[in-house]
């Protein structure tokens, strides 16, 4: 391993990276421009001897660095990072780190929305299977540290982002899933195109060994088997399909190894709505290739509940149901919750926004969303959208303490209180489960 790193970005992945790099006899220098986690992070790595840089840019030139290590937040343009490639050092991040220690094989899930779900579920299945599972990524827990954990006859699970994908050039997974791809983080990607190279570099690496699992529904997904060197199977929740997990006659099934298998009936699914109904069959898709039997597949789908922070309902008050999707953090997110009830709404929106257009989810509001409460920066871009496709049953907020007492105020006996934001939480959070847990602390407090 080379003798100095440079790690940018002192949030999670930063961290676990630090701590793994000195523990092997690395000198590491850990750099942040934001100084607000700066006694957390000292206290947490106080047993290593590490180099601080906190408040500024690092300079190359002087730290001269073997290799950097970026966090997923911080975007490669940054002018130490363009100095580095001028010097040709080296980038990684956690993720390539990780696969590089890891000796299990690892289950890669990426995708604008689902990722969160899909990669839990695929980590029960392989628990009900009795495997030593691993789960982590862009899920909260490092998947650097779960590589530490897990033996070569276990498995790793690991939702991954597409900042994460930016710096992994070896990082193959044994089984990868791309679950869908709609307009986000633009802001970092430039448009769709860039987008959609991130998150192909999930399968860059893989061989005629490996496994690519692929939206068959999915305009922009679909295209991407004829650049894989693994095995492609796909999932449909439209088609039926030679080769791949589909629905008929609303059972799910698999067509794979020469037979087809019956897993469950698609109303079995715990978790309701035709997005997630997509996010069981990826799941089931993935464990299917590596192994693990049908009917294991079919009882977790019968019983896993969901995540937090993802259609989590709260509570019913005066017969308002409210609902906490503080993990809908982009329009299509949102759409998709709204699609998933067929009863009155008023929707909670708003925070930071990534560049994407909000007209498309107005449409949709229009139709099927009674009343809007706006909250954060983005609120007076959402209010022009809904100007445009002709919505005016929407009220404006100052604080995010206000969206519950507002919304309360609106809804009747029969509908749903909604926080399904369309918006990252960084404009008033330090991530969308903070946000989430201060809706459910206000709901429960009225």
């Amino acid at each position: 391993m080379a003798k100095k790193a440079l790690i940018i970005g002192a949030a999670r992945s930063g961290l676990a990276a630090a701590a793994f790099l000195a523990q092997r006899g690395t000198e590491v220098v850990l750099t942040d421009t934001n100084e607000k986690n700066r006694a957390k992070c000292e206290e947490e790595l106080k047993d290593y001897d590490i180099t601080y840089i906190w408040g500024e840019q690092p300079d190359i030139d002087e730290i001269k660095p073997d290799f950097l290590v970026m966090s997923p937040g911080v975007p490669l343009t940054i002018a130490p990072v363009k100095r580095a490639r001028e010097l040709n050092i080296p980038l990684t991040g956690e993720i390539e780190l990780a696969y590089q220690n890891a000796k299990a094989p690892i289950v890669a899930i990426t995708g604008t929305n689902g990722k969160t779900t899909t990669t839990t579920l695929v980590g029960e299945i392989f628990k009900a299977a009795g495997m030593e599972t691993g789960v982590g990524g862009n899920i909260g827990t490092s998947l650097l540290n779960e590589s530490e954990r897990i033996s070569a006859s276990g498995v790793l699970v690991a939702e991954i982002s597409s900042f994460q994908l930016e710096t992994a050039d070896k990082f193959k997974p044994k089984a990868a899933a791309i679950l869908n791809l709609t307009p986000d983080h633009l802001d970092r990607h430039g448009d769709m195109a860039g987008y959609l190279a991130a998150k192909a570099k999930i399968f860059a690496a893989q061989d005629e060994n490996d496994y690519l699992i692929l939206n068959y529904d999915d305009e922009y997904l679909r295209p991407l088997a004829a650049q894989a060197r693994g095995q492609v199977l796909f999932f449909s929740r439209k088609h039926i399909l030679e080769s791949g997990v589909y629905v008929h006659d609303d059972i799910v099934c698999a067509a794979f190894k020469d037979e087809t298998i019956e897993i469950c009936r698609a109303e079995e699914i715990m978790i309701k709505g035709a997005h997630n109904l997509e996010n069981a069959m990826a799941a089931a898709a993935l464990c299917l290739v590596m192994g693990i039997k049908a009917d294991i597949i079919a009882k977790v789908l019968k019983t896993f509940p969901g995540v937090e922070h993802r259609l989590e309902p709260v509570r019913t008050l005066n017969g308002v149901l409210y609902v906490n999707d503080s993990k809908g953090t982009n329009p299509d997110s949102t759409a998709k919750a709204l699609e998933a009830y067929d009863r009155p709404l008023v929707l909670i929106a708003g925070g930071k926004g990534k560049g994407v257009s909000f007209l498309p989810l107005a449409e949709l509001i229009k139709k099927r969303v009674k009343a809007v409460v706006l909250v954060g920066m983005a609120k007076y871009e959402l209010k022009e959208a809904l100007d445009q496709a002709g919505f005016s049953n929407y009220v404006l907020v100052d604080t995010f303490e206000q969206t519950v007492p507002a919304a309360q105020k609106i809804a009747q006996a029969g509908d749903i209180v909604l926080l399904s934001p369309a918006c990252t939480s960084w404009d008033m959070f330090n991530s969308y489960e903070e946000r989430g847990e201060l809706f459910k602390k206000l709901v429960n407090a009225l």
